[in-house]
């Protein structure tokens, strides 16, 4: 699986100073970090528990839950902080409905925000129609994995982190990262190959490959 296409973190924002004002109660300089990675949040939300409205009910809680514990952030990468954060919330809202999301894909067809992330301006509609198609099945995949590898698999193959960033989400170590990321490709392979009829023709797999 590759990623797709998503928007890129900004580079020009110096996220130090404003994580020390909004430690010191500066609202503002926290939305600016909010709007710096509400999108790469609510992504990750809505590939972890397939459901829109569920995504956006967790993202906003993790934001929540960022601004109350910003005095505990100690350094490092602040997306892994947040991100962190925001899959704990989607664990909440599995444990809470105590199963997985039945409804994946009606939910990726009507949402507008996730047509948008999976859309080339280069392609023409009929490659756009197939691209969009292929989301379907993948988030369809993605739902059948158990937590800790559909977290794994969106973060990387979804939104490209690194493994290091991925443990220091995840809590584990990089072997443990690396583990469950080749058992989540390996399942969502095999459940792409069981359903290649429903691919667009040139996604399509072969067991060879």
């Amino acid at each position: 699986m590759r990623a797709l296409t998503r928007r890129a973190p900004s580079a020009s924002l110096n996220e130090e100073p404003l994580i020390c004002a909004a430690q010191g109660g500066d609202v503002g300089a926290f939305n600016r970090l909010v709007l710096e990675y509400q999108q790469i949040a609510y992504n990750v939300a809505y590939r972890i528990l397939g459901n829109a409205d569920q995504a956006a009910d967790a993202t906003q809680d993790a934001f929540v839950r960022a601004y109350n514990a910003l005095h505990q952030f100690r350094g490092g990468s602040f997306k892994a902080w947040m991100l962190r954060i925001v899959t704990n919330c989607c664990y909440d809202i599995l444990r809470v409905k105590q199963r997985r999301p039945t409804t994946p894909i009606d939910d990726l067809v009507e949402d507008d925000e996730h047509s948008r992330l999976i859309e080339d301006p280069a392609e023409r509609p009929d490659e756009s129609l197939e691209r969009q198609q292929l989301g379907e099945l993948i988030q369809a995949g993605i739902a059948t994995l158990p937590d800790d590898q559909r977290t794994v698999v969106v973060l990387s193959d979804i939104e490209g982190l690194s493994y290091d960033e991925i443990a220091a989400v995840t809590s584990v170590s990089l072997g443990t990262v690396k583990s469950r990321l080749s058992r989540a490709r390996a399942k969502l392979r095999d459940y792409l190959l069981e359903r290649r009829e429903l691919l667009p023709d040139r996604f399509r797999l072969m067991d060879s490959e």
